[in-house]
């Protein structure tokens, strides 16, 4: 598992960790039933405390990415694709209309939107 971590980012490490495994489990990098790494090595391999893997691991858990099973280790959960990219249009969608306002609220025009849309996309 390919996780980068950048320390100059705004956004805490367990947040950047679990958009990343998220981002796996959605694109299909990762299997239904997967086994991940366990808390303690996948903080050794990040060189991050284990309090900010296990954080992470919850998260991703709370939101049904993930399972534990007590002794066994944690895999990725069963998942209705559908529904998680579902799940990812709807984020999409707020984040875009948050930039719309605030383009709106400096009077950018669509056409300006959509170049700085494009520039963005093509960087990334």
């Amino acid at each position: 598992m390919n996780i980068i971590i950048s320390n100059s980012s705004d956004e805490p490490i367990y947040q950047q960790i679990v958009k990343q495994i998220k981002n796996l489990i959605i694109k299909g990098e990762l299997a239904e039933n997967e086994m991940l790494p366990s808390i303690r090595t996948l903080a050794k391999e990040l060189q991050i405390s284990v309090i900010t893997t296990k954080r992470a691991y919850q998260e991703l858990e709370n939101e049904g990415y993930i399972v534990t099973v007590q002794g066994k280790g944690t895999y990725v959960a069963a998942q209705n694709k559908e529904l998680l990219k579902e799940n990812q249009l709807k984020m999409i969608e707020e984040k875009l209309t948050e930039a719309v306002e605030a383009g709106k609220s400096i009077n950018l025009t669509l056409e300006e939107m959509q170049e700085i849309l494009k520039i963005i996309y093509e960087e990334g």
